[in-house]
C-alpha cells in the first residue's frame, strides 16, 4: 500500500516541486500563453522593417500556411500514433524500454506533444533543475516525468492542429534557423507552403540531431536520413512505393542562406539603435533577442536613402579628385604640416591595430614571423568605387591598410529640430567595409561651423546683427596655464580688407579676424559655456581659438543638435532616434517624447536664424554655391555655415531650413590625410555639394511632406537692430538691405530710430 501511495503521489510531488526537490514545472499561465522565443524587429518612421535581431532565428506562422507534407513527414517519423493519444504513448514508451533492456534500436518514447513541451519550455535547462536533478538516472526519470505531465497539460488546452503548429514554429532545424518559416528560407530560399514532399522530409529529418544531418556540412548523412523519413511516411500510407523511389533518386538541392543575428541591411545608425535598445531593455527586464519586440525608428527611410545617395554620389566625385591630386604630386597623402610624406606612417598605424596585436600573441618574441605575415599577400576583398562596390585584390595586410588609407570619408545627420527626431543617418561610405561611425562615434575639429557660437554669444550678450569690427591684422594677448602667449589669427585668403563689417557680413564671409576679435570681447569662456547649452556636449579649451573651431573636436551629432536650436526658437531638443517599442502582441511598453529646454531666449534665436541665412544673402558669403541648386522656389529660405580645419584635414557643411537641421562632416580617416588647396580641401567644396544635392532630392520627393518657403516669422518682437547696410567686396555703398520677413518690422524700426536712413535716400 505504501508503494502504491508513493507512486500515486509522485507525479503530484514533481508537479508541484516538493521541497525544492524535483525542479520547476511550467505554470498554468506559462501552459495558455508560451512563450516562444521571437526576434524583434526595427521599423522606420515610414513602416518599412529594415532589421531583426534574434538568438534564436524564428518567424511563426499559421499551419494552414504550412505544406501538408510536413505534417505528414512529421508525424510518419516522430510519432505515428498522434491522433490517437492524449500526449503519451504507452506503446511507444514499452518499445523505448524494451529497446534500452535489450539493446537494440526500437526508437524513442516521446510523443510530439512531449517534444514540444521539452522544447517549449526547456525542462532540462540547468535552472529548471531541482536538488534530485544532480542524482544520474533519477534526474532522466524527473525530466522524463515533468515532460509527460506537462504533455498532458498542453492536450488538455490545445488541439492537435496547435500542437503541429507550435512544434512545426519551434522547433530547431539547424543553421539557426528555428521555425518551420525560416529553415525554408534557409535551406531552400523558399516558403512553408512551397516546400516539396523531399524537401519536408529532409527538415523534418533534421530535428532530433539538427547538426549531424544538416544538409549544407553532412549531405550524404542528411540524404540517408530524407530518405528513411520518405520511406516512413510510406509505412505510414502516405506516399507509394514509386513516389518514394523516384523522391529518394532526388539529390539535395540547397539555396542555402544564413540570417545573421542582426538580420537586415547593414547600417550606422543600427549600432546606435542597438546599444540604446539593449541598455533600454536591461534596465526594464526585456530581452531584444529573444522578446519579438517591435522598435520604431524615427528614421525615414526615403530621406535615408536620398541621403546615402547624395554622400555615395560626391564622394564617388571627390575621390577621384583626391587621387588624381595625390598622383600627380607623386606622393602619398598623408603628410605633415610641411607636406612632406609621413616616413613609416603605414606601418606605425599597423601597430595600433587588433590584427598587428594578435600577430604579435601568436609570435611572442619573433618579430621576423609577425612581419613575414604582414608582408604575406592573398586575395582580399576590398571596398571600391568602381562597379558593385567591392572587388578582389591580391595584396598583403600592409598593402590592404595603405588601400584604405586613401579614402576620404563622411558622416552625415539630418534631424527635426523641433522633434529632435533624427530622419537620416550616413556614418560612412560602407558599413560592410568601414565600421568606424562618423556621426556620432567619430569627433573632429569643426572649423568655421563653430563660429556661430561666437556670434550666439554675442548677441545674447547686448551685440546685434549690424554692430561692426574691422578686418585687420590683430594679436591676441592671453593667459594659458600661468604663461604668456600670443596669438595672431590669418584670413583664409591671407588679405584683410580694413572694412568696418557688420556681424552678419562677417560671419557670412567667415571672416576669421573679425571673429577673433569678437571672441576676445565676449570672452572666450563664455563662447564654451554658450555652445555646451545649445548642445555641445564635448570637452572644449576656454581659449582664443576656439572661435575658429580648433578649441575641441566635436561630433555631427552634436553639432546638428545645437543648430537646431536656433530653429526651434531657443529650445535645445536632443536629438531622438526611437519613438517608440512594442511588445510582441503590439502592446506600446515604452512611448519616448522629445525631451526640450529653453536654453536661449527666441530673439536670439531667431537672429541667429537670421545670421546663417546671411551665407545666401550677404555678398561674398561661403553658401553661395548652393544657388546652383534647385532649391530656391517659392520664396525659400535656407541658412547655412561652411567650415574648413587647418590644412584642409576637415569640411563641414551645416545646414538649416523651415524643417530641418543637417550637419555634414569630410575628411581623411586620419588629419594628415587632406589636400593641399582652398580649390578642392574647403567645406564649401567638399560638404556643401554634398547638402545642395540632397535638399534637391528631398524637395523633388513627392512622397515625403517637406516643402520649400521661408522660415516662420519671429515669435516675439525683434528689439534689437538687424537690418542694416550691406558691404560689398571691392567697394562700399550706402544702401538698406530689406529682408523679406522683416518687412513687417522695418517700417517700425525707421520711426523709432534703430534705423538710419542716409539722406541720399
Amino acid at each position: 500500500m505504501v508503494g502504491l501511495g508513493v507512486f500515486l503521489l509522485y507525479p503530484i510531488l514533481v508537479s508541484i516541486n516538493f521541497l525544492f526537490l524535483f525542479g520547476k514545472s511550467p505554470s498554468l499561465e506559462e501552459l495558455e500563453n508560451p512563450k516562444v522565443e521571437q526576434p524583434s524587429e526595427v521599423y522606420t518612421s515610414d513602416g518599412v522593417m529594415i532589421g531583426r535581431y534574434f538568438r534564436e532565428n524564428r518567424a511563426p506562422v499559421p499551419l494552414q500556411e504550412m505544406s501538408p507534407w510536413l505534417v505528414k513527414a512529421l508525424v510518419a517519423t516522430e510519432d505515428v500514433r498522434f491522433y490517437d493519444h492524449a500526449g503519451i504513448d504507452p506503446k511507444a514508451i514499452a518499445r523505448a524500454v524494451s529497446g534500452v533492456l535489450t539493446g537494440s534500436k526500437g526508437g524513442g518514447g516521446s510523443t510530439i506533444t512531449q517534444q514540444l513541451a521539452k522544447n517549449l519550455y526547456k525542462i532540462r535547462r540547468a535552472g529548471n533543475t531541482g536538488l534530485l536533478g544532480h542524482v544520474p538516472v533519477l534526474s532522466t526519470v524527473i525530466n522524463k516525468t515533468k515532460e509527460w505531465l506537462t504533455a498532458v497539460e498542453l492536450e488538455r488546452r490545445y488541439t492537435k492542429e496547435e500542437i503541429l503548429r507550435l512544434y512545426l514554429n519551434t522547433v530547431d532545424y539547424g543553421s539557426q534557423s528555428y521555425g518551420i518559416k525560416v529553415a525554408a528560407k534557409t535551406f531552400f530560399s523558399t516558403t512553408p507552403a512551397g516546400l516539396q514532399p523531399e524537401q519536408a522530409a529532409m527538415l523534418i529529418g533534421a530535428v532530433n540531431a539538427p547538426t549531424t544531418y544538416n544538409a549544407r556540412f553532412h549531405p550524404e548523412a542528411a540524404k540517408r536520413r530524407r530518405n528513411l523519413v520518405l520511406e516512413r511516411m510510406h509505412q505510414a500510407g502516405y506516399l507509394s512505393k514509386d513516389s518514394v523511389q523516384l523522391l529518394q533518386s532526388r539529390p539535395i538541392a540547397l539555396q542555402y542562406q544564413v540570417e545573421k543575428h542582426v538580420d537586415g541591411p547593414e547600417t550606422y545608425f543600427r549600432g546606435a539603435v542597438s546599444q540604446f535598445v539593449n541598455d533600454w531593455c536591461k534596465k526594464n527586464g526585456y530581452d531584444l533577442y529573444r522578446d519579438g519586440l517591435k522598435v520604431y525608428l524615427t528614421i525615414d527611410s526615403r530621406m535615408q536613402a536620398h541621403a546615402e545617395e547624395a554622400v555615395h554620389k560626391r564622394m564617388k566625385v571627390l575621390q577621384r579628385s583626391f587621387d588624381n591630386f595625390w598622383r600627380n604630386r607623386d606622393s602619398n597623402p598623408w603628410v605633415d604640416e610641411d607636406g612632406n610624406e609621413i616616413p613609416n606612417f603605414i606601418e606605425t598605424q599597423m601597430k595600433r591595430t587588433d590584427a598587428y596585436k594578435e600577430l604579435v600573441a601568436r609570435y611572442p618574441g619573433r618579430p621576423d614571423l609577425v612581419d613575414s605575415a604582414l608582408h604575406r599577400k592573398r586575395p582580399i576583398k576590398v571596398f571600391t568605387w568602381k562597379g558593385d562596390g567591392d572587388t578582389t585584390l591580391v595584396m598583403s595586410p600592409l598593402d590592404s591598410l595603405a588601400y584604405y588609407k586613401h579614402f576620404l570619408h563622411a558622416g552625415m545627420m539630418t534631424m527635426d529640430p523641433f522633434t529632435g527626431q533624427v530622419k537620416a543617418w550616413v556614418g560612412g561610405l560602407d558599413y560592410k567595409f568601414f565600421k568606424y561611425d562618423h556621426v556620432k562615434q567619430g569627433k573632429r575639429q569643426a572649423g568655421s561651423t563653430f563660429k556661430p557660437f561666437v556670434y550666439l554669444t554675442a548677441i545674447d550678450n547686448g551685440y546685434t546683427p549690424c554692430d561692426r569690427i574691422r578686418d585687420q591684422r590683430v594679436t591676441i594677448n592671453y593667459v594659458e596655464d600661468g604663461k604668456p602667449m600670443e596669438w595672431k589669427p590669418d584670413n583664409v585668403t591671407r588679405e584683410y580688407t580694413g572694412s568696418n563689417m557688420t556681424l552678419r557680413h562677417a560671419m557670412a564671409r567667415s571672416v576669421n579676424s573679425v571673429t577673433a576679435q569678437l571672441t576676445e570681447l565676449v570672452g572666450w569662456e563664455n563662447v564654451a559655456k554658450y555652445a555646451h547649452k545649445v548642445g555641445i556636449k564635448s570637452k572644449l579649451l576656454p581659449v582664443p581659438s576656439i572661435g575658429l573651431g580648433s578649441a575641441g573636436d566635436v561630433s555631427v551629432y552634436e553639432m546638428v543638435n545645437a543648430y537646431g536650436t536656433f530653429v526651434n526658437q531657443g529650445f535645445r531638443t536632443e536629438p531622438m532616434f526611437i519613438t517608440r517599442i512594442e511588445d510582441r502582441n503590439g502592446n506600446v511598453i515604452k512611448q519616448f517624447d522629445p525631451q526640450q529646454k529653453r536654453v536661449i531666449s527666441p530673439e536670439t534665436a531667431w537672429l541667429m536664424l537670421y545670421m546663417l541665412r546671411g551665407g545666401m544673402d550677404e555678398p561674398g558669403g561661403t553658401s553661395q554655391a548652393l544657388w546652383e541648386y534647385e532649391l530656391w522656389k517659392k520664396d525659400n529660405q535656407i541658412g547655412g555655415k561652411t567650415g574648413t580645419t587647418s590644412n584642409y584635414s576637415d569640411g563641414w557643411y551645416m545646414g538649416v531650413t523651415k524643417d530641418l537641421v543637417t550637419g555634414i562632416w569630410v575628411g581623411g580617416e586620419d588629419r594628415s590625410i587632406h589636400f593641399f588647396r582652398t580649390q578642392q580641401g574647403e567645406g564649401g567644396r567638399m560638404a556643401l555639394p554634398i547638402f545642395g544635392t540632397y535638399m534637391e532630392k528631398l524637395y523633388q520627393d513627392k512622397d515625403l511632406d517637406i516643402t520649400m518657403g521661408p522660415f516662420p516669422k519671429p515669435i516675439v518682437k525683434i528689439s534689437k537692430k538687424y537690418v542694416c547696410y550691406t558691404e560689398e567686396p571691392r567697394r562700399r555703398r550706402e544702401a538698406v538691405a530689406i529682408d523679406t520677413i522683416a518687412a513687417d518690422n522695418l517700417l517700425e524700426q525707421i520711426n523709432s530710430g534703430a534705423i538710419a536712413v542716409p539722406d541720399s535716400l
